[in-house]
């Protein structure tokens, strides 16, 4: 009996719309417990959410780095990651006895990140097999600083005291993904000089423009409608935001695809068949959160 021959694969366009469908329905998970009137479901749905987000995206990348042939201490990094998403909950709500201020937490992190390099280095002191010390440490630390540490951003904008941060989340996520739809859209018709094919063939110069100019676009609406909702916002700070998350996704972007092209794999993972893993919906987030929250934390709020 014959094997029926393959499914032929999907387009890019089915692919692109398949992840766009991902993406709206777990941030409206997100913003729905955000926005709701229980603190409760506000606070821990969306930690719940950030840190299966964290652990799912770090289990990708250290799989990324075993295709690859490296060693890292997987299992390290992945409780690594779940207790500095968890640590900076709790310093965040005020739920250690701190004031959740950006320096404490910071502090936080920065300890946190010493205690976890000098762990790797015990780690590797009792390893009996690898002989590649240096190169598993590195590994295993660049994951927790590009998934977690990254995602952590997340948090400090939604949490940032004085504002409220729900609504900054809400338009950096938006504007973020407004920028993949104008690279996509703009790229599909009338994309014609590549950006850097060796990378990401499908990436054009135009596409590019056309991130920025949607990017943009979205911001002065968005802000034009809620600004009012968000301390310090105008349509000067819509544009500059819009410019310069538009270019951050799309350098995250380009950056998720190095790692890739290096693996020698199309997607990070298999978590939605047929159209890839959690980080390839998360990597043009990844770089605009810190972006985002600074912005917030120097210029929006900033007395």
């Amino acid at each position: 009996m014959s094997t029926p021959p393959p499914a032929p694969p999907l387009s890019k366009s089915k692919i692109f719309l398949r992840r766009l469908a991902s993406f709206v329905v777990l941030w409206t998970i997100v913003l729905t417990a955000l926005f709701s009137s229980n603190r409760l479901v506000s606070d821990y749905v969306f930690l719940m959410i950030m840190v299966f987000l964290a652990v799912t995206g770090l289990a990708e990348f250290y799989g990324l780095v075993a295709k690859r042939g490296l060693v890292c201490f997987e299992g390290w990094g992945i409780l690594g990651g779940t207790l500095l998403m968890v640590g900076t909950f709790l310093n965040l709500t005020g739920q250690l006895g701190t004031s959740g201020s950006p320096a404490r937490v910071n502090d936080f992190e920065t300890s946190f990140l010493i205690l976890f390099v000098l762990g790797l280095c015990l780690r590797q002191f009792v390893s009996r097999s690898n002989t590649a010390g240096i190169l598993a440490i590195s590994t295993t630390l660049f994951g927790l600083m590009y998934v977690p540490w990254l995602l952590n951003f997340i948090q400090k904008i939604n949490f940032f005291p004085g504002v409220n941060g729900h609504y900054y989340l809400l338009y950096f996520v938006l504007i973020t993904k407004f920028s993949d739809t104008g690279a996509y859209a703009t790229g599909s018709l009338i994309g014609r000089h590549k950006m850097i094919p060796r990378i990401s063939p499908g990436k054009t110069w135009e596409g590019f423009g056309g991130a920025i100019v949607v990017s943009t676009l979205a911001s002065l609406v968005f802000v034009h409608f809620l600004g009012s909702k968000m301390a310090g916002m105008n349509w000067k700070h819509a544009i500059v935001l819009g410019v310069i998350l538009s270019i951050a996704a799309v350098i995250g972007d380009l950056i998720e695809s190095l790692f890739k092209r290096e693996a020698g794999v199309k997607d990070s993972g298999k978590f939605f068949p047929g159209i890839g893993g959690i980080l390839d919906l998360l990597d043009s987030l990844l770089f605009n959160a810190p972006i985002m929250y600074l912005y917030l934390r120097h210029v929006l709020t900033h007395p």
